[in-house]
């Protein structure tokens, strides 16, 4: 494989919600000099359309795009939930995806994709987590979901499932790789040697099994794995104690709302969500489609902005900010 560039792919997720606006607003924010280092990855007609209705015709001529994931004019509805727009989304991703793992991409940034589209359109999917894992040939639980936004960065052992279905598979080696895999996104994000928390998955983190068996059962035996291995590690205990604490660097949180809600509550429109735990690194903003909005210039681009600079800071900043 080929080394990286310092180049970033930007796929435009559903093209019927608002990720082709944020992404041509976002850009439109961007130094001139960075627009040479994005190649946008989704249907041309979209990114056309949308530019010239929002009066960033100059954009298009500016930034490189790969046409994929196409629709026609009828399937091009801002708004409008289709099984097109679900399927244009998994293509624009996956190629970007392709592309990093051939060495083109330093990194894929993917605008919102909505759900229910994709499944409309008959592809098994539960966030980008999977589909990274999918095209990377990993299994879905060697690719987690982090949170980065309000000051907090926050992994997730298990995702878009029940509580139920999320327990009934949880052990203390999934823990183990969530957790291993959170360390090297902040390693790869400019923290050394970061402090982690990991939550229980019971109240008070059981109370020494008062609560439950669980925690004894597979997060305190994962903490100890983790300690053994030399990563410095707290837990587990009450999520809400370690978060009033304010003493870590990384959380691990075992279930979707465990790590959403204060992550949401604290950056509701600017968190970045980044897939994790496989070769190609990809992130996403912490927001959905906003279908309600979509087509009508209203989307903030703040979330994907905080997200390129996140994963690229190269491109945020202008020369002067680099030499600071």
């Amino acid at each position: 494989m080929t080394q990286p560039t310092h180049k970033i792919g930007l796929s435009l997720g559903d093209p019927n919600g608002i990720g082709p606006e944020i992404a041509l607003k976002a850009l439109n924010q961007l130094p001139a000099t960075s627009l040479q280092s994005i190649t946008v990855f989704g249907p041309k007609l979209v990114w056309d359309q949308t530019a010239q209705s929002l009066g960033l015709q100059s954009l298009t001529q500016q930034v490189e795009i790969t046409n994929v994931g196409g629709l026609s004019e009828a399937e091009f509805q801002p708004g409008h939930v289709s099984a097109a727009a679900g399927k244009s989304a998994v293509e624009s991703a996956t190629a970007a995806i392709q592309a990093c793992q051939a060495g083109h991409l330093q990194a894929v940034i993917a605008c919102p994709h909505h759900e229910t589209a994709i499944h409309q359109a008959g592809i098994a999917f539960s966030g980008y987590p999977s589909l990274v894992a999918k095209v990377c040939g990993l299994n879905e639980d060697e690719v987690f979901l982090m949170l980065v936004g309000g000051g907090l960065k926050i992994v997730h052992v298990t995702l878009h499932e029940s509580v139920q279905t999320a327990l009934n598979r949880l052990n203390a080696q999934l823990i183990q790789r969530a957790t291993v895999a959170g360390i090297k996104a902040c390693v790869r994000l400019g923290i050394t040697k970061p402090k982690v928390a990991v939550f229980g998955i019971n109240p008070h983190a059981s109370e020494g099994s008062l609560f439950g068996p669980e925690d004894t059962a597979h997060t305190v035996p994962a903490v100890k794995l983790l300690q053994d291995a030399g990563y410095d590690i707290a837990g587990p205990q009450g999520g809400d104690v370690f978060l009033a604490q304010k003493q870590h660097d990384l959380y691990v949180a075992i279930f979707h709302d465990q790590g959403h809600i204060p992550v949401k509550l604290l950056a509701p429109h600017s968190a970045s969500a980044l897939s994790i735990g496989a070769q190609v690194l990809l992130s996403s903003v912490g927001h959905g489609c906003a279908m309600d909005i979509a087509g009508k210039n209203q989307a903030n681009p703040q979330g994907l902005l905080r997200t390129l600079e996140l994963i690229a800071p190269h491109l945020t900043k202008t020369p002067n900010d680099i030499a600071k």
